[in-house]
């Protein structure tokens, strides 16, 4: 059966309600009570240091008076019990600056003289993660699968009409830079057909089975973006209005990325967005994500702030994350971002692209009548915990399917699951110089 359902491969993502534009979220306003200008610190301007102080009253402050005598800012302190029979302890301490500045000599000199034990450390290594926005052109230029690389049972293979497109689309992405304007695309009346038949098919079921929150941004789209069945919108377009919503953006790719870099996006507020459309021969049928889910699916929800903002802590949460943790955020998304449900008024409704953009798969999902001889769901609540371990299926329906009770939850539950992530260090977003900046000292690793 010919399905429009979007499947990708189980570790990778495809780059893949409204708020004022002078509105801040939650995230970005806690950013700017503390915020300290990017500029004014060099990457590596960090040390590491453990020191190991005797245990007793007054112990921790008599040791962080010097960082306050010689104004040394402190970015992370961690406490252990120091090893052995002792009753010593370790604090283990990042903070702005190196050796060679008087300010530092000066305070390890006196370290020295009052600790037990003073030692530098050396820097975490860690994967190579994008500091500043401009750095996401470094992440996009390792594609796992390329647009423009087509497997012989595609049903564009054998047009080489629609390959020289595809060809198109793919030098495109290659040679954009992050904050260019994205190029406004003509498309053919091949193109614009097929995007009309699916549009015009999943514009009946979102009525019925997307959520409100998608249902109350899509005829914004169509009046600030020209959504419609007779046109295919331009990505700065779209990328200009989520922007003012939610500081969410767009970026064109050429093809896969790895879940790493992908998530490493989100971090900007940055989703990277495919460009080309599945062969017109086969409107409803695609084997790979291609412009329709990406706009029909994901670019809607990025209007809405707790979608938005569930997203910018996935991707904070994956810089600098081991393999095993980007795994396990990687399954989450899938499970909420690509195949999500939430309740509301007692109904299931989609909020996940694949369902979004899959007229059959969303009726699967969340009609309250099955289909014939369609075999229902398991349906578990909205847990990150859980849902990190479970295993899923590429090619058919989705066998589980995770509820959530609201957009609000399901952010604030996986807020949770990040904050227990083993993370290298904490990452902050500054929106002004859109940049990241972590609690201490890293190499990362190059790549």
């Amino acid at each position: 059966m010919l399905r429009s359902l979007v499947r990708l491969p189980r570790t990778s993502f495809l780059a893949h309600g409204v708020r004022p534009a002078n509105a801040r979220s939650p995230l970005v306003a806690s950013w700017l009570q503390t915020a300290r200008p990017y500029g004014a610190l060099r990457e590596d301007n960090k040390t590491s240091i453990m020191l190991q102080v005797e245990d007793g009253p007054g112990a921790l402050q008599e040791t962080l008076k010097f960082f306050w005598k010689h104004d040394v800012n402190m970015t992370r302190i961690e406490s252990r019990p120091a090893k052995g029979h002792n009753m010593n302890y370790s604090f283990f301490i990042d903070f702005e600056g190196k050796r060679g500045d008087a300010a530092v000599d000066e305070l390890m000199a006196d370290l020295g003289k009052n600790c037990l034990d003073v030692v530098v450390l050396h820097d975490k290594k860690v994967p190579w993660f994008p500091r500043k926005i401009k750095e996401l052109d470094r992440s996009v230029a390792n594609i796992l699968v390329a647009g423009t690389d087509l497997e012989s049972d595609h049903p564009g293979f054998n047009d080489q009409v629609y390959r020289k497109r595809r060809n198109m689309f793919a030098e495109i992405s290659q040679n954009y830079r992050q904050g260019e304007p994205i190029p406004r695309l003509d498309y053919t009346q091949d193109e614009i057909k097929t995007w009309g038949v699916i549009y015009k098919r999943m514009k009946e079921m979102w009525k019925q089975y997307a959520c409100d929150e998608f249902n109350y941004i899509m005829p914004l789209l169509e009046s600030n973006c020209g959504y419609a069945e007779d046109n295919i919108p331009q990505q700065q377009d779209i990328s200009n209005f989520l922007k003012e919503c939610t500081g969410f953006t767009l970026r064109p790719v050429g093809g896969l990325l790895s879940s790493r870099d992908f998530l490493n996006g989100l971090a900007f507020r940055v989703f990277f967005s495919t460009q080309y459309i599945r062969h017109h021969s086969m409107p409803l049928y695609t084997p790979e994500p291609d412009i329709c889910h990406e706009l029909m699916g994901h670019a809607p929800m990025f209007a809405d702030p707790d979608f938005a903002d569930f997203s910018h802590e996935v991707g904070l949460a994956s810089l600098g994350a081991s393999d095993e943790e980007i795994e396990r955020l990687a399954t989450c998304y899938w499970f909420s971002v690509e195949f999500g449900i939430t309740k509301q008024r007692g109904e299931y409704k989609a909020y996940g692209a694949g369902l979004l953009s899959s007229f059959g798969e969303m009726e699967y999902a969340c009609a309250i009548n099955r289909p014939a001889g369609a075999e229902e769901p398991e349906y578990r609540p909205w847990d990150p915990f859980s849902a990190c371990k479970q295993k899923y299926p590429i090619t058919t329906y989705q066998p589980v399917y995770y509820v959530a009770d609201s957009l609000f939850d399901a952010k604030e539950k996986m807020r949770g699951f990040c904050e227990d992530l083993k993370k290298p260090f904490q990452a902050r977003y500054n929106p002004y110089s859109q940049s990241v900046t972590i609690d201490r000292a890293v190499q990362r690793e190059q790549i």
